[in-house]
C-alpha cells in the first residue's frame, strides 16, 4: 500500500503574507495619475493647436508674408506632422527635457531652454503658493471651529456674511479692489509686485501682501464653511454628548474629541482649496504682474509659444494631481475605517 506523505506543517501553518492596505492605494492612486497626466497631454497639445495662427506669425505681425511665415515655420519645424510633434514634446518631456521656446528662438535666432526661463518663475509661484497655504490652514480651522462652536450668534453671522461675499468675487475683481483700496487711496503697499533684475521675492517682501490676500479671500472663506459645517455636524452627533455628560470642559470636547473626529473630511476641503489656488495663481499673477508661472503662461499664449505653454501647463497639472493624491492619502491616514478598507 502506497504511504501517503504528511504535509509539512511549516508551509500548511506559515501565515499567508499579506500587503500593506495603503499599497495597493498608492499603485491605483499612482496609475490613474499617469493617465490622467496623459489625457492632460492630449488635451493641452490639442488646445494649443487649435488657437488662432502661431508663434511665426505672432513674430511677423502685420509684416507677415507667405514667404516669411514659411521660412519661419521651416526653421522652427512647425511644418511638421501634428502627432510627430506632439510624441517629440512628450517623449523630451518624460525625459526632463522641456525642449526650446520657439518664441524666443525666433525673435533671437538661438534655441532657448525652456527650463531656464521658468527656473526662477517657477520659484516666485512657490513662494506666493506657500504663503498662502500657511496662512489657509490656520486660520480656516481656526475661524471654522469658532464659528461652529458660537453658531447662530452675531460673530458666526458676521463670520458667514464675509465668507459668502468673499466666495462670491473673482480673483481679478478682489485684486483689482485691494489695488484701488490699499494700494492707490492709502498708499501702503505697491499695487504691482515688479521685481528688479537680480533681485528676488524676498527682496521686496512686501510685493507678495496683495497677491496673498487676493490668494486667501475666496479660498479662505469656502474653507470656513466647509469646516463649520463639519464641526457643527460632529458637535451634534451622540458621543459629543456623553463626552460633556461626563463632566469634560467643553474646550477638551471641541479640541480632543470633535475637532479630531472632524479633522478627515477638514483636510480634504483644504487640500480642494490648495488645488484651487493652482489655478487661481495664474489669474493673481496676471493682475498683479507678479514674475511666476501664472503670468509666463499668459504671455506665452499670446506669443503662441506652443512648446512654453506645454510645459507650464505640464506642471501646473502634476502639481494639481500630486496634491489630489497627497490629500487622498492623508485622509486614509486620518479616518481609520478607510484604512482598513482598502
Amino acid at each position: 500500500m502506497t504511504e501517503v506523505a504528511a504535509p509539512d506543517l511549516a508551509v500548511v501553518d506559515a501565515p499567508r503574507r499579506r500587503r500593506h492596505p495603503l499599497a495597493g492605494f498608492l499603485v491605483r492612486r499612482a496609475a490613474a495619475a499617469v493617465a490622467t497626466l496623459f489625457v492632460v497631454s492630449i488635451l493641452l497639445f490639442a488646445g494649443t493647436n487649435v488657437l488662432p495662427g502661431d508663434v511665426a506669425s505672432a513674430v511677423l505681425g502685420r509684416d507677415s508674408t507667405p514667404a516669411g511665415l514659411a521660412e519661419i515655420r521651416k526653421e522652427l519645424h512647425l511644418n511638421r506632422p501634428t502627432a510627430e510633434r506632439y510624441w517629440d514634446w512628450l517623449s523630451g518631456f518624460v525625459r526632463g527635457d522641456l525642449g526650446s521656446s520657439v518664441a524666443g528662438q525666433a525673435v533671437s535666432g538661438e534655441p532657448t531652454p525652456i527650463s531656464g526661463l521658468i527656473g526662477e518663475r517657477a520659484k516666485n509661484t512657490a513662494v506666493l503658493a506657500l504663503c498662502t497655504v500657511l496662512l489657509l490652514v490656520p486660520l480656516s480651522i481656526a475661524f471654522g471651529v469658532y464659528s461652529a462652536t458660537r453658531a447662530g450668534r452675531p460673530v458666526d453671522h458676521a463670520i458667514t456674511t464675509f465668507s459668502l461675499g468673499a466666495i462670491s468675487l473673482p480673483e481679478f475683481v478682489t485684486g483689482t479692489l485691494l489695488i484701488l483700496l490699499v494700494a492707490q487711496w492709502l498708499g501702503w503697499l505697491p499695487g504691482v509686485s515688479l521685481i528688479s533684475i537680480g533681485d528676488t521675492v524676498f527682496t521686496h517682501p512686501s510685493i507678495l501682501v496683495l497677491p496673498v490676500l487676493t490668494l486667501l479671500a475666496a479660498s479662505l472663506a469656502q474653507t470656513i464653511r466647509m469646516v463649520r459645517a463639519g464641526m457643527l455636524e460632529v458637535l451634534r452627533s451622540e458621543y459629543i454628548e456623553w463626552a460633556r455628560l461626563s463632566g469634560h470642559r467643553e474646550r477638551d470636547v471641541v479640541l480632543r474629541y470633535a475637532l479630531r473626529n472632524a479633522l478627515g473630511p477638514t483636510v480634504q476641503v483644504i487640500a480642494l482649496n490648495v488645488q484651487w489656488l493652482v489655478g487661481g495663481i495664474v489669474v493673481t499673477e496676471y493682475v498683479f504682474g507678479y514674475p511666476g508661472l501664472g503670468q509666463a503662461l499668459v504671455q506665452a499664449v499670446s506669443a503662441r509659444d506652443v512648446p512654453y505653454v506645454l510645459s507650464v501647463g505640464m506642471l501646473i497639472a502634476i502639481v494639481y494631481i500630486s496634491l489630489n493624491v497627497l490629500a487622498d492619502l492623508l485622509v486614509v491616514l486620518l479616518v481609520p475605517k478607510l484604512r482598513t478598507a482598502q
